[in-house]
């Protein structure tokens, strides 16, 4: 199964940049970290992408912007302008590697299944126009009054549909470990059977470590194969189940998970997943994503991982 790495990541998107500007952003090196856009839902394009460079971070994972989470119909993604949105990541030597659509595989009723297939399909096609490599989906939920037993197959079935129009489009589908299909024998019955090198994994540590209760090693090692794209964060117990924390901060182990990662040579980004947008009693993104950048950049360093 190929691998992308993050150094075609950088090739494709600055292909074509003007070279003074692309050597002024390159003279800084950074680690290999990411944010997804759900931790600054009111951020405008520019912010999102000014913050992150200054920030020093190397990818923006998308997932809705300024209050938009359907990408299909962001103004600077759309027509004309996407053009525009290339050149300004490539200017600032940022790269976009995923593309978060809400679309779910679980749905049973025609026309709610057909209208989630619809808008996987759209991010699909969002994610080869823009060059995005990932196009990530949920298998989401066991509905009540069935067992998972009755839903996998439907899960399986929805997500080989999604692989086969993706690898048309040169685009390949994540699943996220998420909701009701956390671990780890689940996920790897799903991506044996999809069976497509088109469809592959977003492992979100931290649900298979709070929902699954499994140890970050253990779900690599079953599941690291498939690992193309990371969500990682931090919580800790709360009156209400769990309250997400600054990283460092909470009970799930992310440095432990980062090493594990690592220690597998694992060649995708190291993306903050910070909630904002569904918890916003949570701190703001000018507060999480300075500090994730900074105690990030420690537990990479200590885990052998060098700024490029």
């Amino acid at each position: 199964m190929a691998h992308t790495t993050r150094r075609t990541f950088l090739t494709t998107v600055a292909a074509g940049m003007a070279a003074p500007a692309l050597l002024r952003a390159r003279q800084s090196r950074r680690y290999p970290i990411g944010f997804s856009t759900l931790g600054c839902p009111e951020w405008s394009w520019r912010q999102v992408l000014d913050q992150a460079a200054a920030l020093g971070y190397r990818a923006i994972e998308l997932r809705g912007i300024a209050g938009e989470m359907d990408l299909t119909k962001v103004p600077e993604l759309s027509g004309t302008r996407l053009a525009d949105a290339r050149r300004d990541l490539a200017a600032l030597d940022l790269v976009v590697p995923v593309l978060g659509a809400s679309a779910n595989m679980h749905e049973k009723a025609p026309a709610a299944r057909q209208k989630h297939f619809d808008e996987g399909r759209r991010f699909i096609d969002l994610a080869k126009a823009m060059g995005v490599p990932y196009v990530r989906m949920f298998g989401d939920r066991v509905p009540q009054g069935e067992s998972k037993a009755d839903v996998l197959p439907r899960v399986i079935e929805g997500f080989r549909q999604m692989a086969a129009y993706a690898k048309d489009a040169g685009v390949t589908v994540l699943v996220e470990s998420h909701g009701d299909f956390t671990q780890a024998s689940d996920l790897e019955r799903i991506l044996r059977e999809v069976g497509s090198d088109a469809f592959a994994l977003l492992w979100d540590a931290h649900h298979t470590f709070v929902s699954a209760q499994e140890a970050p090693a253990d779900t690599y090692a079953a599941l690291g194969h498939w690992v193309r794209h990371t969500h990682l964060k931090d919580s800790k117990p709360a009156a209400d189940g769990r309250a997400y924390v600054l990283t460092g901060e909470g009970a799930v182990p992310v440095r432990d998970q980062v090493r594990v990662l690592a220690a597998n040579r694992y060649a995708g980004f190291y993306s903050f997943e910070w909630e904002k947008r569904w918890h916003p009693e949570i701190p703001p993104p000018e507060v999480a994503f300075p500090h994730y950048a900074k105690v990030m950049a420690g537990y990479l360093a200590d885990a052998g991982v060098q700024p490029s």
